[in-house]
């Protein structure tokens, strides 16, 4: 297929605007076939998968189609889920930029009415929306569709695998005949077909060719691994290429949960995705993620739908999804843009045939890797490290750095014997940093509280978090820094609402455990307390080092956390954990 340039389309000076400004300049192959096509007003049935640009191809020539004139609602589209109506909303936005008088508005549950009813009243010419929340505006009469003329169903096979269908056939009978009906698809089923016959007219199908499901920029492999070590086996992965942004994939929502709260414990900055979560939940995860302040994203299928982040560098099958073209949605995430990615999979028992039925349908070798030793890891990220040293030497410009090494050289130590100190206080600096980490305090504008309870009473940070926004009126983002020993643990909270913690959880219940809050010394002055709690026992204080994060989060999610040293360290006070507000 011939290549297309967007400025051989016939688009308007805005639109062609809008498109240079995301960086574009040639359509992608759905879009280059859905384009022209649904610009001259047929039907069309589009079959293409997540991450093609198939939201441009129906978004582009339904924006060329608005009267700016009319603010009733000119163009209806529905997504199966609530993350991809907001991501198709956050695309067509960007495409509107430079559109005077076009608005556009998501409508979807867990969203509050309010603020969708406020919009509507507005006046919005494109309404993106979830089949359930468009069906109830226009059973409440607050959503009239007798201004439309392009209806786009989006992953319509997934809305019908959903259960949507007569949500679906409701919201088309309520569209004038005279319309534009789009269907975009990853599948052609029996179900599809049997609406096109019913709600399409004569409609053209535009596809993208069955081999791009078979990507081959990422490297795919596999692991033999029972079910009680994939946890263990995961953060020997992540820890081995240094991975900081991925997506780990589950079958079920307790799955999810289980997952987060594992990595979380070991000191990942991770957070999940799932059915059960509110909008304000998922909407503050999904952010976090694709800003970058969360490195690793747990979710199933359904909630992952429409997630389109740059730069993913892995995706993790923890479970082998239920069908193939899950599989191929999943790893379709990672090696985007000509980059390359990785794609790890967990195998145990009968898994093996699923895999086999996988690799048949991609056309590709997965192959079977060995589960990395911890000598394996440790060899790896000095070979990663040694890799970034001859990227260093070929950028240049070491001139100030070399006339110092040379003064050591006129020392008598050698150029090996240099190097190989260099290599020894790098892989220490994560050990060095927590170290001097350790000896701050709280920061600036907050108090540190004492709290009588810790990780042998099974305690979370999540939980000190619930305790205080639950029972005072301070919200999470004025929570700091919480360091968890195995006896008690620490709260960063900010000044102005200190004296109301103290007076609300001086004395209370957690876990169902008695528990105080009370204002910790200076650290210099805790120290001995602090010993005295925890044994009188001096530690190791060569441990390797665990230093978290902690973001504002959705409170039935679990915290997150940055791992931003190693993954765990005994201070001098006692093994412990620390998460760290940004």
């Amino acid at each position: 297929m011939n290549k297309l340039r967007f400025d051989e389309l016939s688009l308007s000076p805005e639109m062609q605007r809008a498109i240079a400004d995301m960086g574009f300049e040639e359509a992608s192959p759905i879009q280059t076939e859905a384009i022209p096509v649904i610009m001259q007003g047929r039907d069309v049935i589009g079959q293409a998968q997540t991450g093609t640009g198939k939201t441009a191809a129906f978004g582009i020539p339904a924006i060329e189609s608005i009267d700016p004139k009319d603010r009733r609602v000119q163009t209806l589209i529905l997504c199966p889920t609530r993350e991809l109506a907001v991501q198709v909303s956050e695309e067509i936005s960007r495409l509107i930029k430079y559109k005077n008088g076009i608005s556009v508005v998501p409508i979807y549950g867990g969203q509050s009415y309010d603020r969708q009813l406020r919009a509507l009243k507005q006046g919005v010419q494109i309404v993106i929306g979830t089949p359930g929340r468009v069906m109830d505006h226009i059973e409440r009469g607050t959503l009239q569709l007798d201004a439309v003329k392009k209806i786009i169903l989006d992953e319509a096979d997934e809305m019908l695998d959903m259960g949507f269908r007569e949500d679906i056939e409701f919201v088309l009978t309520k569209i004038p005949a005279e319309r534009q009906t789009i269907f975009f698809s990853a599948t052609m089923s029996k179900p599809i077909m049997e609406l096109t016959k019913k709600y399409q007219r004569d409609p053209q199908i535009v596809k993208v060719v069955h081999q791009t499901l078979t990507v081959t920029n990422i490297e795919q492999v596999y692991y033999e691994v029972r079910n009680n070590m994939k946890m263990e086996v995961l953060s020997r992965i992540i820890d081995m290429y240094n991975l900081k942004s991925l997506i780990v994939f589950c079958n079920t929502k307790r799955m999810v949960d289980e997952l987060v709260s594992n990595l979380q414990a070991r000191g990942y900055f991770a957070d999940g995705l799932h059915g059960d979560m509110n909008q304000t939940q998922r909407t503050n995860v999904m952010a976090k993620f694709k800003a970058g302040t969360l490195e690793i994203l747990v979710a199933t299928d359904v909630a992952a739908r429409g997630i389109d982040v740059e730069d993913l560098e892995a995706v993790f099958n923890y479970d082998l999804p239920q069908d193939e073209e899950a599989y191929v949605h999943r790893i379709g995430r990672t090696g985007r843009a000509g980059k390359s990615g990785r794609a790890f999979s967990f195998v145990s028992g009968r898994d093996i045939y699923k895999l086999k039925d996988i690799m048949r349908f991609t056309n590709a070798k997965i192959k079977l890797a060995p589960v990395p030793s911890y000598e394996d890891v440790a060899e790896i990220k000095t070979n990663l490290f040694l890799d970034q040293i001859k990227e260093v030497i070929q950028q240049g410009k070491l001139e100030k750095q070399i006339a110092r090494i040379e003064r050591l050289l006129t020392e008598d130590f050698t150029s090996l014997e240099i190097a190989a100190a260099l290599l020894k206080m790098n892989l220490k600096e994560a050990k060095a940093q927590a170290a001097s980490e350790e000896m701050k305090g709280p920061r600036e504008g907050f108090n540190r509280l004492f709290v009588t309870m810790g990780k042998k009473d099974r305690i979370h940070p999540k939980d000190i978090i619930e305790a205080l926004t639950e029972n005072t009126s301070i919200p999470s983002s004025k929570i700091g820094d919480i360091d968890l020993y195995d006896k008690f643990s620490f709260v960063e909270v900010a000044k102005e609402y200190t004296s109301e913690v103290l007076d609300r959880l001086g004395r209370t219940t957690l876990l169902g455990k008695p528990v105080s809050f009370e204002k910790a010394q200076s650290k210099n002055a805790m120290g001995e307390k602090e010993r005295d709690r925890d044994g009188g026992r001096e530690r190791d204080r060569d441990r390797e080092g665990s230093r978290g994060s902690f973001e504002e989060r959705p409170r039935s999610g679990g915290g997150s956390f940055r791992d931003r040293n190693d993954r765990e360290r005994n201070s001098r006070f006692g093994k412990r954990e620390k998460t760290r507000r940004w």
